[in-house]
């Protein structure tokens, strides 16, 4: 089960990471293609570019094996 939590209208709450400005963002404010996520938590989109970084890594040195 998903536990994210939901707004007043019972939406999953959202968090966005802006490739073009380097800001999380609150929903789905930004055109798409500059959008990484969504994320949990304004602290999760924070790290995106890590998080990019790191998954990237792995898919590199399991295409390898």
């Amino acid at each position: 089960m998903n536990n994210q939590p939901l707004d007043s209208a019972g939406i999953p709450e959202e968090f966005w990471f802006n490739l073009k400005t380097k800001q999380v963002e609150f929903g789905k404010l930004s055109a798409a293609p500059y959008r990484v996520g969504p994320f949990t938590s304004a602290a999760e989109a924070a790290k995106a570019l890590e998080t990019l970084a790191s998954r990237s890594k792995t898919w590199a040195e399991e295409e390898e094996d």
